[in-house]
């Protein structure tokens, strides 16, 4: 069989961190690698600095597709993506996650019939108010290959009839922050530059459409995180979005330490030397638990219900830490990306 060429669509902070993993394995197998930006994270705060980082290959084609509503943004990524999978003629499809870029990567291979795997498929809030419920739902109906990240994803996708193709291979997440541990001590030196002392702050991170496109919903928030930085410090990285809304709706984070957003390696310093993380992040939900700090999601749910009952995490309304603390074995070895690769190899070859 020729050279397998592997077409991975990445748009938003978290898919950099998870195609790093992969993108090192395949260049490993000598796999063609097509990377498509779609533009969904455009500012160089979310989006260059991540590729330099973590040496993330340059996209092959960059989108620019940004802004506007889910509907226009999906279908715009669409229009997009048909020219440049036409040509690319890849093997497979890799999309990661649950945004825009995931669901407008997945109809798009779907509808041209490349195989499709889905990297951290099988996640449920059971919140179909979140854009990113929707868009983890279509992609997994969608997909030939299903690559969960804990045994409840592959729970939740056999409840919905999806059985087979269906993999636990544990979190890419946790593959990337055990390859930048080394890196984080030596590279970062965010602690320093911001003047903080391990353990004398906690980090908080607010971005999801829930919180930042409803006012009520964004005040009470705002109104958490200063409360709480009237008790202990609270660094809060700003993104754009909030920004934004923020100053929409004439709000102030009185008390909070604002910073511009960062960069992988400074964020996992900065968590790595925190007493608690208040995030409405998936990903810093299970990156708090890689550096065994305390989370509060500053949601009314959560699709990563491991931390939760490993008592790592707890919703900002819900009852305190409520059980034992425990490490949690479902995210694997720090292995997950090979396990990938294997699995999407063998699904082409015996195809082929």
């Amino acid at each position: 069989m020729n050279r397998l060429k592997i077409l991975t669509v990445v748009g938003a902070r978290p898919q950099f961190i998870k195609a790093a993993t992969l993108s090192r394995v395949l260049a490993s197998r000598r796999m063609t690698e097509i990377m498509v930006h779609t533009g969904q994270h455009f500012d160089p705060e979310m989006s260059e600095i991540f590729f330099r980082e973590l040496n993330i290959p340059e996209p092959a084609y960059h989108l620019g597709v940004h802004g506007g509503g889910h509907g226009e943004m999906t279908g715009r990524m669409l229009q997009a993506l048909e020219p440049v999978m036409q040509k690319a003629a890849p093997d497979a499809v890799v999309v990661f996650g649950d945004t825009n870029s995931t669901a407008a990567g997945a109809l798009c291979a779907a509808k041209l019939q490349i195989p499709i795997a889905h990297v951290e498929a099988g996640l449920r809030s059971f919140d179909r108010r979140m854009p990113e419920e929707i868009n983890r739902v279509v992609a997994d109906h969608l997909s030939d290959i299903l690559l969960c990240p804990s045994r409840t994803a592959v729970q939740n996708l056999a409840k919905e009839g999806i059985t087979q193709n269906v993999h636990h291979v544990g979190d890419v997440m946790y593959d990337a922050a055990l390859h930048a541990r080394a890196d984080t001590s030596g590279g970062s030196k965010v602690l320093d530059r911001l003047k903080l002392a391990p353990r004398g702050y906690a980090v908080a991170t607010v971005h999801r459409a829930e919180n930042t496109d409803d006012p009520a919903a964004l005040a009470k928030v705002i109104g958490w995180l200063v409360a709480r930085s009237a008790q202990q410090p609270v660094v809060l990285p700003l993104h754009p979005r909030t920004r934004q809304a923020l100053s929409r709706n004439n709000l102030a984070l009185k008390g909070v330490r604002v910073i511009d957003p960062v960069g992988y390696l400074d964020m996992m310093q900065l968590m790595n030397g925190a007493v608690a993380v208040y995030t409405d992040s998936g990903g810093m939900q299970k990156e708090a638990y890689f550096h065994r700090v305390p989370c509060v999601t500053l949601r009314a749910n959560t699709e990563w219900v491991e931390t939760i009952e490993a008592g790592w995490n707890r919703l900002w309304e819900g009852p305190d830490y409520v059980k034992p603390r425990r490490d949690i074995d479902d995210f694997g070895d720090g292995r997950a990306a090979d396990s990938i690769v294997d699995i999407i190899t063998d699904k082409l070859r015996s195809r082929a």
